[in-house]
């Protein structure tokens, strides 16, 4: 009997954390503009290969945004808006000072990638550093929380689980009270029997 209780409790816990931590999930994208920030590091999502191994397709990376841009060195991985205005993180092959107008160009290259990027990056481009910081294939089901259809999922599963929870725990109860109600009324009785 303890060990169901245990088992029913942290059933319940975990049901009501994931919910806790999607509806949270989902606000910070939401607020963020779609890309969730925690403590100063931009979490971003990797939808390519070209950094495999190092960052696997479906990954979230954390990047740290901000500061002097034009401080990247060759071997830096960086992540910054290219000219299709989509976010890239890719290694820097080579960094350089464009001498006409002052500004640091970087070469980059995507580990897995067999040629540099043909555009060169602009120190004015360079979104953040990627900080080492990976976890592989949870990017999936980021991409899929900021979407219209994964908010509303996000928002509708966990309530769900928590109301088909509820009813199961209230039919338990039920059932348990009416096995006493039944027990007791047989105990009753039988002393009645015996005298």
């Amino acid at each position: 009997m303890l060990i169901k209780k245990l088992i029913s409790k942290t059933i319940t816990g975990i049901v009501f954390l994931c919910f806790i931590l999607l509806v949270v999930a989902v606000v910070i994208s939401k607020a963020s503009g779609g890309e969730p920030a925690f403590f100063g590091y931009q979490i971003k999502t990797v939808l390519s290969g070209s950094m495999e191994p190092g960052i696997h397709t479906g990954s979230i990376i954390a990047i740290k945004p901000g500061g002097d841009t034009a401080r990247f060195q060759q071997g830096d991985v960086i992540t910054f808006r290219s000219s299709e205005n989509i976010l890239i993180t890719h290694r820097i092959v080579n960094a350089e000072v464009n001498k006409a107008t002052g500004e640091a160009t970087y070469t980059t290259k995507g580990d897995n990638n067999n040629a540099a990027d043909q555009e060169a990056v602009s120190s004015t481009n360079v979104v953040g550093q990627y900080t080492g910081f990976t976890i592989p294939y949870i990017g999936y089901a980021m991409n899929f929380a900021v979407s219209k259809a994964g908010s509303v999922m996000l928002m509708i599963v966990p309530g769900l689980l928590l109301l088909l929870y509820a009813l199961y725990s209230s039919w338990k109860a039920v059932t348990a009270l009416e096995k006493k109600n039944t027990g007791t009324g047989d105990s009753d009785a039988l002393p009645k029997a015996l005298q």
